[in-house]
């Protein structure tokens, strides 16, 4: 995964814009640095003195660029449920806004055999033995909505082919590296030789995974 502005500032943003005379959001030019919400969202300062006008800068522009400034004026009053200062949407702090209440497959009441490390996960890989494996993150609404599909499938699922559950949001390099996953859910049929392949549609049924199964084991 390559991520060519993660090292960008703030500073180096407008630079570009400016650089390449790129359309900027309208708010800028009325002395909003960073857009949230109509009702948490104030100018940074509060009096409209610094804008992004016209590709450049009017007032003091150290009062949006200086070292972790980009939030400044968003969430304002807004605190997380621990009373801490707002300074996220939510989507990126586990707990803040959390979309779940629970695990999928849980451990000892699934018949999805939950893997938990990545060792686990390679050693069914390297098992020699024919296995399906869904990577998927529990707050993904898609990885939810499987949930009853791919348990009866576990539970119906012929031969010596052994269902698993792995939980990949938290060692994305991981599975993208080794079980073909950009996206949740993403499920993969394991070869006796070690071999991933990735099921790349989107119907999520017990028949389709039982016919993709067995395509793929032929």
């Amino acid at each position: 995964k390559c991520n060519p502005i993660a090292y960008w500032t703030f500073e180096d943003t407008f630079d570009y814009i400016a650089k390449y005379k790129v359309l900027a959001h309208p708010l800028h030019a009325e002395g909003y640095p960073s857009i949230g919400d109509a009702k948490d969202t104030i100018p940074i300062p509060e009096d409209k003195s610094v804008k992004f006008v016209d590709f450049k800068f009017e007032g003091d522009m150290t009062e949006w660029c200086d070292y972790g400034q980009e939030r400044k004026g968003r969430f304002v009053g807004l605190k997380n449920l621990d009373g801490s200062t707002k300074t996220e949407c939510g989507i990126h702090v586990d707990g803040a806004e959390r979309t779940w209440d629970r695990d999928l497959w849980e451990k000892d009441a699934s018949k999805v055999k939950k893997i938990e490390t990545t060792d686990a996960a390679l050693e069914v890989k390297k098992g020699g033995k024919p296995s399906v494996m869904v990577v998927y993150a529990p707050w993904c609404q898609f990885s939810q909505a499987m949930e009853d599909e791919y348990e009866k499938f576990a539970s119906e699922v012929g031969g010596d082919v052994e269902v698993y559950s792995y939980r990949g949001d938290e060692d994305r390099e991981f599975v993208s590296g080794e079980l073909n996953t950009s996206s949740f859910p993403t499920v993969n049929v394991i070869k006796p030789d070690g071999t991933a392949v990735k099921y790349e549609s989107e119907v999520r049924t017990v028949d389709a995974f039982k016919e993709f199964v067995e395509k793929t084991l032929a």
